[in-house]
């Protein structure tokens, strides 16, 4: 087996792309269908002859901003960038990523704070670390977040579902407000140098692009601790909540976040989902 998957696979996309599938004009002769390396490095803005070297695999360690402007220009499907990170990694080596420095966060949560969850009952509630991993839930969140595919991906992950999944344009009728919620938390990690948050921005560069990258050039806002979201659930239909966030010890640096009914309408309608007797949800308002 060759030890240039990366460059193959780059090859061989730029292959499969014909000029007019990425605006550029057709017609003359070609010697194969696809891009030529002159035609791809301009729309990348690279050289051609650092294209050639990525190809032919005399350099395997390229940035993730040159690689996701590769993904942007060859119009790159979700399954494809999953697979250029892959490569990626297995050329590269997934330990540069993540470096030394800060701990990793952590994957598990102490079991006072699982007797809690247990205590927030049928309310949706869960408990995530710096990154956006759902580390413990209430049953009443799983099924609430469950059947949109939330958490589907071991670990879940609050930003990987609303960049990465296409479900979640569905699910968030107000996508743009919670993806600009979701990633507030990740551009005070990138700015405090937490190289476990730059993983993942590096991973979400590549697997999403230009949606993922423009918004995370934005400058930071603030990472609101309390609101109201809109959901829409294929079982209960639209749903307004109104969330808190409070923060853990700060050894854990984890946040608990608890969903309540905004209006009497969500309150039934959660009832229903959690199977719940009515009145198990009092609306925190009467919208």
């Amino acid at each position: 087996m060759s030890d240039n998957t990366l460059g193959e696979f780059l090859r061989a996309r730029r292959e499969a792309v014909t000029p007019t599938e990425v605006g550029l004009p057709g017609g003359g002769r070609r010697r194969t269908p696809g891009l030529r390396r002159s035609e791809l490095a301009t729309l990348a803005g690279i050289s051609v002859e650092y294209l050639t070297r990525l190809e032919q695999g005399r350099d395997r360690h390229p940035s993730v901003p040159v690689l996701a402007a590769l993904a942007d220009a060859l119009r790159l499907s979700a399954d494809d960038r999953l697979h250029l990170l892959h490569h990626f990694k297995a050329a590269d080596g997934a330990g540069r990523l993540v470096g030394p420095c800060q701990g990793p966060p952590a994957q598990s949560v102490r079991p006072t704070v699982r007797a809690l969850l247990d205590r927030l009952e049928p309310a949706p509630a869960l408990v995530v670390n710096r990154l956006g991993d759902v580390l413990a839930y209430t049953n009443g969140y799983e099924r609430l977040a469950g059947p949109i595919g939330l958490l589907d991906r071991r670990p879940p992950n609050l930003v990987r579902y609303v960049f990465a999944d296409p479900r979640a344009r569905a699910a968030y009728p107000e996508w743009d407000r919670v993806a600009d919620e979701r990633l507030a938390g990740l551009k005070l990690g990138v700015s405090r140098g937490d190289p476990h948050v730059e993983h993942l921005v590096d991973e979400l560069t590549l697997a999403v692009g230009a949606p993922f990258t423009d918004r995370l050039k934005t400058p930071p806002g603030p990472s609101r601790r309390t609101g109201l979201e809109r959901l829409t659930h294929p079982e209960a239909g639209e749903l307004r909540l109104a969330y808190e966030t409070l923060g853990l010890s700060d050894d854990d640096n984890q946040l608990l976040i608890t969903y309540l009914p905004a209006d009497d309408a969500t309150a039934a309608r959660l009832d229903r989902l959690t199977g719940r007797h009515p009145g198990a949800l009092r609306a925190v308002s009467g919208g």
